[in-house]
């Protein structure tokens, strides 16, 4: 049995004074319980419960206040034949959205899942993998209408969305010996009534507080946001591979390789927002309590921006670390540690982001601290 408790506010700042205020206060409990072998399977089945008051306030509200309630039953079914370990699982929720002054939303998602992995052997694992999740519209993505600063866009929620279906496929390869080890995950996403934010041709006047073709000459103006629904398909890959290149008295050092890429189409045309093709490599050197690590990303072009976004240009990401442990007090470690990222010191524009075109990712920058885990 678990349970938690979480109570969230930020405020966002609008030239140092506060415009929004979001505030989230919810309650989480979750019950698990492993029952009786019944055959060869032994699984768990669980209850969790979700309780959360949501607010975004302000002289310019983005959303209303919501209760938010979601009540789920789940089961998790593995069990092996040879080889082969097959893994079942199922979730039906119940989810209803009560904002204030307004009509309530109801929701029952309903997802499964099925997948198996093959142990050919000592060296080679192979896994296939189906399901089919089911995902609720957000207060946010509902509700929202006005001005949100850390967007720097004017968004407008959509009160007609239905549920996210999607159709999943994933193939895994696994391949482990002394020399190397490589794993390859493909797959291929099917989703019905995908939710996601379009950029409108038409801008928001924060002057005149309308929406208009174009913005006039001195005005201050910004993108709008629209929550909409559309099926589209994804696809694509992640691949590792690590190779030993020592490994004595003096420590360890290895050579990751890396790289990974999703396309995201909408069946009617166009492109849905995702990252670009993104591989490169990794060193690492580990002895006793001391480890290092360097670690180059190239980020490819990104051309498939979406409608009315704008492309980003390829980049080289440098970052290293170091960690030393000093030390074990009790079931505490403690950790001192030290980070340089983006040393290359390049202006990467994150091809997901609302804020590419007003603000690129940090620079290079530099970090020490201490760690104390327990």
């Amino acid at each position: 049995m678990k349970f938690g408790y979480t109570d969230y506010k930020h405020v966002e700042l609008d030239n140092g004074t506060p415009a929004t205020t979001f505030l989230n206060k919810s309650y989480e409990s979750r019950l698990e319980i492993e029952h009786q072998p019944v055959g060869i399977v032994k699984g768990t089945i669980g209850f969790q419960s979700t309780n959360s008051q949501f607010a975004a306030l302000g002289a310019e509200a983005l959303a209303p206040k919501s209760n938010i309630d979601t009540y789920a039953l789940f089961a998790v079914e593995p069990f092996d034949i040879g080889a082969v370990t097959y893994d079942f699982g199922a979730r039906g929720e119940w989810q209803t959205i009560k904002p204030e002054n307004r009509s309530d939303f109801t929701y029952l998602p309903i997802s499964g899942s099925a997948s198996a992995l093959w142990k050919i052997n000592e060296q080679h694992q192979v896994s296939l993998s189906l399901t089919h999740p089911q995902r609720s519209p957000q207060a946010q993505e509902l509700l929202t209408k006005g001005v949100h600063e850390a967007t720097h866009s004017y968004e407008i929620g959509n009160s007609s969305l239905s549920k996210e279906l999607s159709n999943n496929l994933y193939l895994g390869y696994h391949f482990t010996a002394d020399w190397m080890t490589a794993e390859t995950n493909l797959f291929h996403n099917w989703t019905s009534d995908y939710i996601f934010q379009q950029r409108s041709r038409d801008v928001f006047n924060e002057d005149t507080g309308t929406r208009g073709a174009s913005c006039p000459v001195g005005a201050a103006c910004l993108p709008i946001l629209e929550n909409r629904q559309a099926d589209a398909t994804f696809k694509g890959f992640e691949a590792k591979t690590i190779f030993p290149l020592m490994q004595n008295s003096y420590g360890a050092i290895e050579l990751t390789l890396f790289g990974d890429y999703t396309r995201g189409t909408f069946d009617r045309g166009g492109d849905a927002c995702m990252p670009p093709l993104r591989y490169g490599l990794q060193l690492s050197y580990e002895k006793d309590d001391w480890s290092t690590n360097a670690r180059l990303t190239r980020g490819e072009v990104q051309t498939n921006a979406g409608a009315n976004d704008t492309d980003t240009d390829s980049y080289l990401l440098l970052n290293v670390g170091a960690q030393y442990r000093l030390t074990e007090l009790h079931d505490a470690e403690i950790l001192l540690f030290a980070k340089g990222k983006n040393l290359l010191d390049e202006n990467i524009r994150n091809s997901t982001s609302y804020l590419r075109n007003f603000a690129p990712e940090p620079g290079h920058s530099a970090e020490i601290g201490l760690r104390i885990s327990y």
